[in-house]
């Protein structure tokens, strides 16, 4: 089935992509002295490096095209380099401010006004320009920068780790961010998987980057380019599928994580989260594709990381927030990695081959004493407006049907991260849920019943979900309920990073994906954990979930996204749990259309 966006574009429902990459270390071939503390000044001090003088990029033949990771890199010396981009609501445009720290000083620099649109990083930051052999210009474009893009030290006295978050939003929702270059680290340039291939026949050239003009006289960064080497070579899938034993025996297993773990692109999977099962289907693979060897799968999204979307399949129609990789300055071709990332670190409690993503640790008891809630901070639960919003059919499963598809968030505002425990009594089909609360030093100070645990057998889900956590409602243009969707429990995970400015974000928050969030079937105890700041994607995208449409006459609907709606869990406020989304429905049985009127100044449907 079609959908019609408000500019009339037609675009067809299409399942969440796996992209899959493997961890491979960078290291700058740049150690920089560092600044005297005594004489160092505030202001950080910036330059583009290339890690290399050379790199080998592959095309392939069935789906040519060039992902331009040249490796180059932004260095911060002389202090971390850290922008705090925000926007006071949907009616106000996105702002960027320069936060500048001098000990425990802190002042801030107004960046100019429209400098950014959306969260998604800095755009037209990077000049690129390629020529061939020959000395032609062949490739001339500007590509945007996320500072919070794959990173590294450049020098040993560089602090361990960096205190700034691993991507830039891409939820168009996304409330506020905070990105940064970590004193003594540098930033990949290259927008990731999320930048647009380029077509470069195979053969030798050259590249020049450098930073434009306007960012130079904003940041005072030299205006030194930098010239990479570059060897594009042709690979075939056909070769890949037939050079050796390990990309045979891998192939299955990362099928198998991409079907089985099938994480989260949002939770449809979580789309939803239902959606797990549609993990291992290319975008362009048709509805429930029989999984078979990955296809290198095209970009979901805008650019906007250096990293791959994650296995978190249903967490939207656009990835969440994913980690930063390191991407190679000779990285293998993402066919090859689709392959072997099963075997580098695909597997439950990883979620794209680059790192753990811990789970909270539950209770291993039942809590004992009286039930309280103590006069201490509590989160603070808000709901987003649907995205994502499509028409579609009930595919094979329930033919002749039309469906309302879309993705939903809550989110937690804060000042407390949500926390909740199910504890399973032996032999129990249900654990009992309870919300647990902590004191300024995070501390326990009580805890009480929140409702039940359920466990969800089906293939692709096999986690354990938390009831009445959020509900979604079709209204009718009287903002009367005309249909309910049928999903409402869900297992919590911090997919989308919504807004880090609010208080006691946390910019590093555990329990991303589903097998560290949502325990196992023998599970005896589970915490879920919503952390400050962040929010969880449903794509609502399978029948039973999305919104039968079929009987419905055209005309003017919202979609409701309701979190807590039985006020079960305990927070600070609970009058901004609801957000609705306007929606017009068109087109006749079979073929229904949907347009999406801009939600103020967020035109994204």
């Amino acid at each position: 089935m079609m959908t019609r966006s408000p500019q009339g574009r037609t675009n067809r429902l299409t399942r969440p992509s796996i992209a899959v990459a493997a961890a491979v270390a960078v290291t700058a071939g740049v150690v920089a002295a560092a600044p005297d503390a005594k004489t160092a000044e505030p202001t950080p001090k910036l330059s583009l490096i290339a890690a290399s003088t050379s790199v080998t990029l592959d095309s392939w033949k069935d789906d040519p095209g060039v992902y331009l990771d040249l490796g180059t890199y932004l260095t911060s010396e002389n202090g971390a380099f850290e922008l705090k981009v925000t926007r006071k609501s949907y009616k106000d445009p996105v702002v960027a401010t320069q936060v500048l720290r001098n000990g425990k000083k802190t002042t801030t620099k107004a960046l100019p006004a429209g400098l950014v649109k959306d969260f998604s990083g800095l755009p037209g930051f990077a000049q690129v320009s390629v020529t061939d052999a020959a000395g032609k210009t062949v490739l001339k474009q500007t590509e945007a920068f996320c500072p919070n893009n794959a990173s590294g030290r450049i020098r040993p006295d560089a602090p361990a780790q960096s205190k700034y978050p691993q991507s830039c939003p891409v939820n168009p929702f996304t409330l506020g961010s905070v990105w940064g270059v970590e004193n003594g680290w540098a930033s990949n340039t290259y927008a990731g998987y999320y930048a647009k291939p380029v077509q470069l026949a195979a053969g030798t050239y050259t590249a020049k980057i450098s930073v434009t003009k306007k960012y130079r006289d904003l940041f005072g960064i030299a205006n030194k380019p930098q010239t990479v080497k570059v060897t594009v070579r042709e690979r075939s899938w056909e070769e890949e599928e037939g050079s050796g034993s390990a990309a045979r025996s891998a192939a299955p297993q990362s099928a198998k994580s991409a079907a089985g773990h099938q994480g989260h692109t949002g939770h449809s999977g979580h789309g939803g989260h239902e959606g797990h099962k549609q993990a291992a289907d290319a975008p362009a693979a048709p509805a429930h594709a029989a999984h078979g060897a990955p296809a290198r799968p095209k970009a979901p999204a805008a650019r906007t990381t250096g990293a791959a979307p994650t296995f978190n399949v249903g967490h939207g129609p656009y990835p969440p927030a994913p980690p930063a990789l390191p991407w190679a300055l000779k990285k293998e071709s993402l066919q090859r990695q689709a392959f072997s990332a099963a075997k580098v670190g695909d597997r439950p409690g990883q979620t794209d081959g680059s790192r753990q993503a811990p789970g909270a640790k539950p209770n291993a008891k039942r809590p004992t004493g009286k039930a309280t809630v103590p006069d201490v901070p509590k989160p603070d639960l808000r709901s987003l407006p649907a995205y994502g919003i499509t028409v579609s059919d009930g595919y094979e499963d329930v033919p002749g049907k039309d469906y309302l598809a879309f993705s939903a968030n809550v989110w937690n505002a804060g000042p407390a991260k949500l926390v909740v425990d199910g504890f399973r009594s032996p032999g129990k089909e249900l654990m009992d849920a309870y919300q647990y609360f902590y004191d300024a030093k995070g501390k326990q100070v009580g805890y009480t019943p929140t409702g039940t645990m359920e466990w969800d057998p089906r293939p692709g889900h096999e986690h354990w979900h938390f009831t009445d956590f959020a509900s979604y409602r079709l209204l009718k243009a009287d903002k009367k309920e005309s249909v309910r969707s049928g999903k409402e429990a869900f297992c919590l995970a911090n997919t989308d990073a919504v807004d880090y400015t609010v208080k006691n974000a946390n910019w590093h928050p555990g329990n991303t994906d589903l097998s560290t969030a949502c325990g196992q079937e023998n599970s005896i105890s589970v915490r879920e954990v919503l952390d400050i700041g962040s929010g969880d994607t449903y794509t609502q995208d399978l029948p039973g979930q999305s919104f039968d449409i079929t009987g419905l006459p055209n005309g003017t609907y919202y979609i409701q996204v309701l979190a807590n709606p039985e006020n079960r869990l305990k927070e600070t406020n609970h009058k901004n749990n609801s957000a609705l989304r306007k929606v017009v429905l068109g087109g006749k049985k079979g073929a229904r259309t949907v347009k999406v009127p801009a939600h103020d100044l967020v035109n994204a449907n």
